[in-house]
């Protein structure tokens, strides 16, 4: 497996503590990707996307934890019922608002991602392709989802 960095996030937090948990919780936030030097072709035709996927490297979590006790609950669940950082392959994923382009640099909002976060792929988000049809279920997040604006980060899951 060949998997390198395509570029870096740039975002308000530098510290892992206090950060919102999820985009939903980042409105408003601002941030930025640097894409790498010679990749900015890549970039043509975005710009007419609302919103992407960045996927990313959770690059300040080492270790992994097979069951985890996540921001929304106080009881442990397993680690892939979660978006806990802590994987076996760590890679987080967020929808984020694309704002404009500028050459290589993507200025995005509702970021919940840590300052120099290493971005391994970005893709525009398609609601025709990515909203699933018929009933949704979100498990133990059905009645604690909702609080997800106001839940913040603390560094229980920093293992490093």
């Amino acid at each position: 497996m060949d998997c390198r960095p395509i570029g870096v996030l740039r975002t308000p937090f530098t510290e892992v503590g206090k950060m919102p948990i999820q985009p939903k919780g980042a409105c408003g936030i601002i941030g930025r990707i640097e894409l790498h030097s010679g990749l900015a072709e890549g970039l043509k035709d975005l710009e007419g996307f609302s919103h992407i996927f960045v996927i990313y490297h959770f690059h300040c979590t080492t270790g992994v934890s097979l069951t985890v006790t996540p921001f929304l609950d106080a009881q442990s669940h397993g680690l892939f019922a979660t978006r806990a950082p802590c994987r076996p392959n760590p890679i987080g994923l967020s929808v984020l608002r694309l704002r404009k382009i500028d050459g290589a640099i993507l200025e995005v909002e509702g970021v919940d991602i840590l300052d120099q976060t290493p971005v391994l792929d970005i893709k525009p988000y398609v609601p025709e392709f990515d909203r699933p049809s018929g009933q949704v279920t979100t498990g133990w997040l059905e009645n604690t989802a909702p609080q997800v604006s106001e839940v913040r980060s603390d560094d229980r899951f920093n293992l490093t």
